[in-house]
């Protein structure tokens, strides 16, 4: 029945700085988005589907994350998206998968969301 993932969607308490983070930081574009008669942004990849959806002026649910661990995106250039978080001073954990080696690049959205950047095993550091 499932054939893919669509999108996630994200309740932004900041519109700049969530934007900032989502474009700026990770390099994800605004495209198109039907009017749905209330404030937010589409944001894509390289794709023509989009995979990020964005809430502006709506409150932040009490129970920030529900059930929802994280956001997961495959991701390219270790070295330079390590360099720019590093030259923004935004922390982020940078580990090793065991067994199939992906270098996984864990940090938090400016909303508390958790996100996930996975890159190929043979990046280099």
């Amino acid at each position: 029945m499932i054939v893919g993932m669509n999108h996630f969607t994200i309740t932004a308490e900041d519109e700049a700085k969530t934007l900032d983070f989502y474009v700026g930081l990770l390099g994800l574009r605004v495209g198109d988005r039907p009017d749905l008669g209330f404030p937010g942004a589409w944001l894509y990849a390289d794709g023509p589907q989009a995979v990020l959806h964005l809430y502006f002026g709506r409150p932040v649910p009490a129970q920030r994350t529900g059930v929802i661990d994280h956001l997961a995106f495959t991701a390219q250039d270790l070295r330079a998206v390590k360099a720019r978080f590093e030259a923004r001073g935004t922390p982020y954990e940078l580990r090793r998968q065991k067994g199939a080696g992906t270098w996984q690049l864990f940090c938090h959205d400016p909303n508390g969301a958790k996100v996930e950047l996975d890159f190929d095993p043979g990046e280099a550091a």
